[in-house]
């Protein structure tokens, strides 16, 4: 089966944790992995990886060098990884197990997270935001990608309120067209101490 023909069973079964009818495009990649680090053994972590669209542009980012665990509930695509990508370190589990998954490995300090984790079906109060800034080191860089025409929606703008509120600076990228459908990534750096239980800050004016 392609990877097309994967995601479109896996929308039909699970629209809210698929939230996509195909891979992500190379551009897309290149996009959300522009921001790793080009030197040193940085420690990278992903998030829904899915069929590997991200992943492989990880891989080529990095060369060789540093660590790269990836965090992919679904058992068959973590298996497909697995072949895919023999160098990484792939964990079939739900991302709210982040703290675990990094302290069995001993990782104190992450340097990068690429999320391909769909908004919708991590809605704020679950603190995806808050357990990513406990585990980056304080030049880490957090990428998400939005989909162009679901960005202005409420849960959308709840998200990045959200994203805002746990990182100082945030900067959103011009539209990858070249994308089905169209997207944009947010680049998140400088992150912040963990806002009060139920605080979510309104993005600036």
């Amino acid at each position: 089966m392609s990877d097309t023909g994967r995601f479109l069973r896996e929308f039909a079964r699970d629209p809210l944790h698929t939230a996509a009818i195909a891979p992500s495009s190379p551009a897309l990649a290149a996009a959300m992995t522009a921001s790793l680090p080009d030197t040193g053994d940085p420690v990278v972590v992903e998030l829904g990886p899915g069929t590997g669209a991200f992943t492989g542009a990880v891989q080529e980012r990095l060369g060789g060098r540093g660590r790269h665990v990836a965090i992919e509930r679904h058992r068959e695509w973590a298996g497909l990884l697995r072949r895919r990508f023999p160098r990484v370190d792939v964990v079939c589990a739900d991302v709210v197990t982040l703290p675990a998954v990094l302290a069995d490995r001993g990782i104190t300090s992450v340097d990068a997270v690429v999320s391909g984790l769909p908004w919708a079906a991590y809605a704020p109060g679950r603190g995806l935001h808050a357990m990513i800034t406990d585990a980056m080191a304080p030049t880490g860089v957090f990428t998400q990608f939005a989909y162009s025409w679901t960005r202005w929606a409420p849960p959308a703008q709840r998200q990045l309120a959200d994203l805002r509120a746990h990182f100082g600076d945030v900067v959103t990228s011009p539209t990858v067209w070249r994308n089905l459908p169209p997207a944009v990534v947010h680049r998140a750096r400088q992150p912040l101490t963990r806002p009060p239980r139920g605080v979510i800050h309104p993005p600036p004016r």
